[in-house]
């Protein structure tokens, strides 16, 4: 995922900061420069911007899904290969299955709009009063068609390979899901890979690239997830924020010495360190909650040998 750290906040909207990263100008420079469509470079660049805002209408769609279904998304970033809405929904198929098509879907809203735009301009003679103006509609039609198909394509990480996750959830779980739809992944790079060659481009070798590091932390996830599959549940406490029942096992790690550790088993506090852990993370939500509020009832939590702190899931 592109950092934060080299980045830029534009502004924000119903609470979801927009950002833009550095490498983005240089990009533009370039693209902008290399288009040889108009008369003039201003419409190079309206067009470039009109790119940009599809995928920023684009990730919108999935941080407002996401929060339509309980879930958090408080930050877009857009950077030279599109954009990336940081959203976190709930661990269910649904959730997850509409937070992810509803990106896509915007660009099929847009479908009608832009060609009813395009259809009106050509009716009002727009093709020989301003060529330039009436090819920039054209061309964004064909961009928002375009960017939809990309990303309709059952490859992860692209919406349709995670689409493709979400509707086998119902079917296979989360784990498999997952490593199913991360295989499928890894052989739509072998695809790109093989094109980039073919058609000698470094924009379609670095998407090829991204889609694999995607893919390969993806595939890791997955075995983690059908680990946590396996174990049982504890269903005397769940999480305050997605009501899920922690599993029964050593599948946190002390954000003091490091070891693995069961808090449900040892009254939040690490055997190894001593240290008593305020609040615990859900392995299904990534959520931090007070280890009180894991229950109906108080927690008996021996006094600490150390300062408080909090314990994460393991990721490994």
């Amino acid at each position: 995922m592109p950092s934060r750290q080299r980045s830029f906040r534009l502004f924000r909207i119903v609470g979801i900061d927009v950002y833009l990263h550095w490498w983005w100008f240089l990009v533009a420079l370039y693209e902008i420069q290399r288009r040889s469509e108009y008369s003039s470079m201003v419409w190079n660049v309206a067009e470039y911007l009109a790119l940009f805002a599809i995928v920023l209408t684009h990730e919108f769609g999935h941080a407002l899904a996401c929060r339509q279904v309980g879930g958090q998304a408080n930050r877009i970033m857009l950077w030279p290969l599109g954009g990336v809405a940081y959203v976190n929904p709930p661990e269910r198929a649904g959730a997850q299955l509409w937070s992810i098509a509803a990106g896509p879907l915007v660009n099929v809203a847009l479908i009608p709009v832009l060609a009813g735009a395009l259809y009106a301009a050509r009716v009002a003679g727009l093709p020989s009063a301003s060529p330039d103006a009436y090819q920039l509609l054209h061309s964004v039609l064909y961009i928002d068609i375009g960017l939809l198909l990309f990303n309709l394509l059952p490859v992860y990480p692209l919406d349709g390979g995670q689409i493709l996750r979400s509707l086998l959830w119902f079917v296979l779980g989360r784990g498999r899901s997952l490593m199913v739809a991360t295989v499928i992944g890894l052989i739509g790079v072998v695809a790109m890979v093989a094109l980039a060659v073919y058609s000698r481009s470094i924009w379609t070798a670095l998407i090829a690239g991204y889609m694999l590091m995607n893919c390969w932390s993806g595939l890791r996830y997955s075995l983690q997830l059908m680990k946590l599959d396996k174990l049982s549940r504890r269903q005397e406490y769940s999480c305050p924020a997605c009501g899920a029942h922690p599993p029964a096992g050593p599948v946190w790690t002390c954000d003091q010495c490091t070891e693995k550790f069961d808090p449900f088993a040892t009254a939040s506090q690490c055997p190894t360190c001593g240290v008593v852990h305020a609040n615990t993370m859900c392995v299904d939500c990534r959520r931090m909650s007070p280890m009180a509020a894991w229950s109906g009832r108080t927690v008996a939590v021996p006094p600490p040998l150390m300062p408080s702190a909090a314990v994460s899931a393991s990721e490994s």
